[in-house]
């Protein structure tokens, strides 16, 4: 066991780049977080970290030893679980993209949480596609297309664009008939989804560009939202960002017809080989709570 937890602290150690993160994040005193790295280190036979008097930075021989780690620890929660009529314990870790993990991964985390009480979960969140290997992440939620074909993905639905406004704006400038209005509009752009200043259509089957003089960029969803609501102008977003705001009509929807652009959501595992129960718990739980969702479209 002594063995597991030096991974476990040496793990701890490169996801939080101290040893003073590591011994907050295992609830371990600092002494036993330095003495259980040091018992590795002299296992192995050579230095996992560089030591400054500010930080550390793994070697080369501590980043090969990563991968392999996280693995080993996986492997040995598959196997004190395979007992079915065992409660599922462990920590899982989950990524989401900000707006869409606040909104709806938390409370599936957390009613993930009432199902298996000895289980605890991180969740990260964040818009960047972080490495799940090299992060430590058992799943994430990605939506849009999968550049790393190697990922293993469930789909579980998708998400569209659409153009919005507040009433007050509306009330002010009025409200677009055509997409050559747009050009006399004030438009809030995220720069953040996209760098060239465009929106695409779908008008007659066809595509169509509409080039774009934003009066306002910004590279964060929370401040589009958060300004489109202002009254600051028209703004794109994904039908799960402005559900909420359409719903209670503090946005109103531009051009329902012409916003086709369809982005798919998906649960992703770094690979399905020895999946361990709690991912698979996990999935089954948020494929049912996902098909709830009216911002998920099948």
């Amino acid at each position: 066991m002594d063995r597991l937890d030096e991974l476990e602290v040496f793990i701890a150690i490169m996801d939080t780049g101290s040893l003073i993160g590591a011994s907050r994040k295992l609830r371990r005193s600092a002494p036993a977080i330095t003495r259980l790295l040091g018992s590795l280190e002299q296992r192995i036979g050579t230095r996992l970290f560089e030591r400054t008097t500010r930080h550390l930075a793994a070697t080369e021989a501590g980043t090969r030893l990563l991968q392999h780690a996280r693995q080993v620890l996986s492997e040995y929660e598959q196997a004190v679980q395979e007992d079915p009529s065992a409660p599922m314990r462990g920590t899982l870790r989950v990524t989401a993209p900000v707006v869409f993990g606040r909104r709806h991964v938390a409370p599936i985390v957390n009613s993930y949480l009432d199902l298996y009480p000895e289980m605890r979960v991180e969740l990260v969140i964040n818009d960047r596609n972080i490495d799940l290997i090299d992060q430590g992440i058992d799943i994430a939620v990605r939506i849009g297309a999968l550049a790393d074909t190697s990922l293993v993905a469930r789909r579980v639905g998708q998400v569209h664009s659409v153009l919005v406004a507040s009433p007050d704006y509306i009330k002010r400038r009025g409200k677009p008939r055509t997409l050559a209005d747009l050009s006399s509009h004030d438009v809030i752009f995220n720069s953040g989804f996209s760098s060239t200043s465009e929106w695409r259509f779908r008008v007659n089957g066809r595509d169509q560009v509409v080039p774009l003089t934003p009066r306002l960029t910004v590279n964060e969803i929370d401040a589009v939202l958060l300004s489109a609501k202002a009254g600051r102008g028209v703004a794109r977003l994904l039908s799960y960002q402005v559900a909420d705001e359409l719903a209670n009509g503090t946005l109103v929807r531009i051009f329902p017809k012409m916003e086709t652009a369809v982005l798919p959501v998906h649960l992703v595992l770094p690979s399905a080989r020895l999946m361990a129960p709690k991912s698979r718990a996990f999935i089954d739980h948020a494929v049912a709570r996902f098909s709830e969702l009216r911002v998920i479209q099948k």
